[in-house]
């Protein structure tokens, strides 16, 4: 007993072609995203000498990232996840508006699946011409698949190519390329890359955003009454038939159905069935019918953009209106966490010190009976220059401080290179008679770092340990 007897197999899909304003504006998209996608590595950005200049660039060999003049270390990484977070409050936001119209103009499985199916059909021809291609059995149904799906594999290659100059210089990279130099590592994410790209765009295709996305479960969650949706006007277009020219629309609705709703769906649903978690929210249907109507002679927006609201009661003050309550509660909420995050990389520290006590031994006792605590301290320069740094023990005054030189001409000088941590040993020395007078077990001790170019203080404390 198979599971086919359970189980109805998905059937292929073969989106037709559309056309009109809907299609137009998904290529013109298409175009700006792919020259974002693939363009961005090439911009520059002058940082200085012996910095790069690729305005965007992951650097993993030195543990950085940079965006135009924002520079990210390993240890800010909470950056990353306010600007994820900022990225679902916007995605929220528009889903709240729009729909999900983000699935159907700005995802990449969605850009890329796009222009695998126009090269499909470049070689194979429109949905009929390829349905009866394969139902062949011939030498025409080879080449016009071998040649789709080179095609596909040339535009996969360029894609995995495209991700990996964000991690290295793009004309550095681009060079390599032109004398078959590139590395081990970039050859490998290129073909990685490259082959997810191959399978989810020219296989999964549709499977993806019914199945593997998550947001098609949950988006319905944002939806109310007064978001813009793909809707198909059922009182105007019931009871649907079969027209033939000349035929009266009286005591019928406007539809015909034709089907080109359905057939032009790149995820093969009917929307006159209602929205659905299929739905992207393309506007290809809305393109096919209303192709449809104008050779009918009737209005056009059987299918269109509207909300339920004013589908179910078509008033003027039921239409979409922008400037809602919600809008102004998202935005409320998108202007906070930008002027967080704005004012978290205006004040952003560029000198960062931290202090580690030694664990073993703990504390040292000295021949005069005083006790020695010993540390490192790091020192972070996060600027393009190098500094000087003076160490300043602030309390208690009783006690001695002594600093590690490391090579250094003067150890009360701490010297740090520009973009780099430096690490430094210090010792802490009390006395037995001080400690006992003024500490139980351990006490606070308080420091400082001073910048001997801005005179910029930096506190920080640390325990004293000493029985």
């Amino acid at each position: 007993m198979s599971i086919s007897e359970y189980f109805e197999a998905k059937k292929r899909l073969y989106p037709q072609a559309a056309k009109g304003r809907f299609r137009k504006l998904k290529w013109i998209l298409n175009a700006i995203f792919l020259t974002i996608y693939l363009g961005s590595p090439f911009l520059r950005y002058n940082r200085g000498a012996g910095l790069p200049n690729q305005a965007i660039l992951i650097d993993f060999s030195n543990s950085k990232g940079y965006f135009f003049g924002i520079e990210m270390w390993p240890n800010e990484v909470f950056y990353l996840m306010i600007i994820l977070i900022l990225a679902a409050i916007i995605l929220f936001f528009i889903t709240s508006l729009f729909g999900r119209i983000w699935c159907g103009y700005a995802c990449f499985q969605t850009v890329w699946t796009d222009i695998f199916i126009a090269l499909e059909k470049v070689f194979q021809g429109d949905r009929n011409a390829r349905i009866i291609l394969d139902r062949k059995n011939s030498f025409e149904k080879f080449y016009k698949k071998t040649l789709t799906h080179l095609s596909w594999i040339i535009v996969a290659l360029i894609t995995g190519y495209g991700f990996t100059n964000y991690f290295s210089d793009a004309f550095l990279q681009a060079k390599n390329l032109m004398q078959l130099n590139l590395s081990a590592s970039v050859i490998g994410w290129s073909l990685g890359i490259a082959g997810a790209t191959y399978v989810m765009a020219g296989f999964a295709r549709e499977h993806v955003c019914t199945y593997m996305c998550p947001y098609s479960r949950f988006q319905s969650a944002m939806f109310d009454k007064n978001t813009l949706i793909i809707t198909y006007d059922e009182k105007r277009g019931e009871p649907r038939g079969k027209h033939k020219q000349g035929d009266s629309f009286e005591n019928r609705g406007d539809c015909i159905d034709c089907k080109q709703c359905v057939v032009v769906c790149p995820t093969g649903i009917d929307i006159r069935n209602g929205l659905q978690m299929e739905c992207i929210a393309c506007g290809l249907c809305i393109d096919a019918c209303d192709e449809v109507m104008e050779k009918i002679n009737r209005p056009k927006g059987l299918i269109r953009y509207d909300t339920q609201k004013h589908l179910d009661m078509p008033v003027e003050a039921n239409k979409f209106k922008l400037l809602s309550a919600r809008f102004f509660y998202y935005s409320t909420i998108l202007f906070a966490a930008f002027s967080f995050l704005f004012y978290s990389l205006v004040t952003k520290a560029t000198i960062e010190s931290r202090i580690i006590a030694d664990r073993n031994p703990a504390f040292v006792m000295l021949s005069n009976g005083s006790i020695r605590n010993g540390y490192n301290l790091k020192i972070t320069n996060k600027t393009h220059e190098e500094k000087i740094f003076t160490l300043r023990l602030n309390s208690p005054k009783d006690a001695q401080i002594m600093v590690q030189s490391y090579n250094q001409a003067d150890e009360n000088n701490l010297i740090v290179a520009p973009n780099y941590t430096a690490n430094f040993k210090i010792y802490i020395i009390l006395s037995q008679e001080f400690l006992a007078q003024n500490l139980d077990n351990q006490g606070l001790i308080d420091l400082s770092i001073i910048d001997n170019k801005t005179q910029e203080e930096q506190k920080f404390s640390t325990i004293f340990v000493w029985k």
